[in-house]
């Protein structure tokens, strides 16, 4: 089998090299040590590498077989195969100098013929990345258990209407988060692949969600019954694979938080290409939970707009990331989140080195896109401007109204009184959007 270091086609680490660099494997804008807005870019951005998509896809699709014939996806020793996995993705995360990696279990470590050898091979795994991270710069933003892809999980995990799939899924969560923590995970992700329904003809949707809300609450008494103080997550999406799935975007997972008293101890990862299918702007779910006070980590990629399914390409546009790091930083950032590169190379796109410029690029994208949100913060005028707009709500009325101090015969009164005729004025869009365009 292929050995890591001979997997990609160079040594060293890739560096920032300026805007006028040559090398195609360079950093042109991310200078992880350049200092905005008071922050290390580094710590701004905390970039993740996904290992399903860089480690774990063959770059098949629903039309072929796999296109990438990578050396650890082929053998009679699976866990052979998981460590040599493990080899070639912690030189990945070393040649591009990230400071965190994600993943599943079944990502890391194959699945036995139970649960406890399921258990046990990710247990051994991880024991491998302990070392590994030992002698790495790189640690683990998240982990999470994949409940979608085995056969028992067809229809659902927590919503299944089978109680043994409940309890397996219990199980599986129960590890993945024990390992997590025990990897010095700083989050971990409830993704709802199959939370969802094909159709309400054999579907009960009120006992669903009781149990959806019950399984988070178990997982939450988890967390703390064994003192990881990282920050769960619920990632939103619309649909795929189910036809509606109930973490349908943040609206939907902030009321179902509230529901179950669970707004308080869970937040969300969003992904710019589930915002796309909900019908979002990326830069709109994160404004939401921002205001909602969830906000907690994001997945950075995209969708192509012309093919309408979750495509997850690396980002390359910077005016998108811009607006959406806009609202990061006005929400005072991430905290223990990251940008997670939940992305994956084209199918024609075979060549090791491919990984890295996907990657890189994309780094690049990013860092280019927080000086443009960090000079819009710093300049001002953008939030002041909204400002101006709802400025009459703190006049002495509107803080009155606002505040419950004013009854709907009041303020009737007050209009007819002072014959109030309010005159429309512009929100100033197009003036917006041309500011908006100066940073990016």
């Amino acid at each position: 089998m292929t050995k890591a270091a001979d997997f990609f086609a160079r040594s060293a680490p890739i560096r920032y090299a300026g805007p006028d660099a040559v090398e195609p494997l360079a950093f042109r804008c991310y200078d992880k040590d350049r200092v905005v807005l008071g922050k290390r870019m580094e710590e701004h951005l905390r970039f993740a590498v996904c290992y399903w998509h860089s480690l774990g896809w063959p770059g098949g699709d629903p039309f072929g077989g796999e296109t990438f014939f990578r050396p650890w996806m082929h053998g009679d020793d699976a866990m052979a195969l998981a460590r040599a996995k493990a080899d070639v993705a912690f030189e990945l995360f070393r040649l591009l100098d990230v400071p965190f990696f994600c993943f599943h279990d079944r990502d890391v470590a194959p699945e036995g013929d139970t649960l406890a050898q399921s258990t046990a091979n990710l247990h051994a795994i991880a024991e491998l990345f302990a070392a590994k991270m030992e002698q790495a710069k790189v640690r683990l933003l998240w982990g999470t258990a994949n409940l979608f892809s085995h056969p028992r999980y067809m229809a659902g995990a927590a919503t299944n209407p089978d109680p043994d799939v409940f309890a397996y899924a219990c199980a599986q969560v129960k590890a993945v988060l024990e390992v997590t923590h025990g990897l010095g995970g700083q989050n971990y992700v409830l993704w709802g692949g199959r939370e969802g329904y094909e159709t309400l003809l054999n579907t009960d949707i009120g006992r669903e969600l009781d149990q959806l809300g019950r399984f988070l609450t178990l997982v939450v008494e988890h967390k703390h019954r064994i003192g990881f103080s990282g920050t769960i997550l619920i990632e939103p999406k619309p649909r795929e694979p189910t036809k509606h799935q109930y973490d349908f975007d943040v609206a939907a997972v902030h009321g179902f938080l509230r529901r179950y008293g669970l707004e308080r101890e869970v937040k969300v990862n969003i992904e710019a290409n589930h915002a796309t299918l909900a019908g979002h702007s990326f830069e709109h779910e994160i404004a939401l939970a921002a205001a909602l006070g969830i906000l907690g980590s994001l997945d950075i990629n995209r969708g192509d707009p012309q093919s309408g399914w979750d495509t997850d390409q690396f980002p390359n546009s910077v005016p998108e990331v811009a607006l959406a790091l806009y609202h990061v930083l006005r929400a005072g950032g991430l905290g223990s989140g990251g940008l997670n590169f939940d992305a994956k190379i084209r199918r024609q796109s075979i060549d090791p080195e491919d990984l890295l410029h996907a990657h890189v690029g994309a780094m690049d994208v990013c860092a280019r896109a927080l000086l443009a949100a960090a000079a819009m913060v710093e300049d001002g005028r953008l939030a002041g401007e909204v400002a101006a707009r709802y400025a009459g709500w703190e006049s002495r009325e509107g803080r009155a109204m606002l505040g419950g101090e004013r009854s709907l015969a009041e303020i009737a009164a007050r209009v007819e009184r002072d014959a109030i005729e309010p005159r429309p004025r512009s929100g100033r869009q197009e003036y917006l959007e041309n500011l908006v365009n100066r940073y990016v």
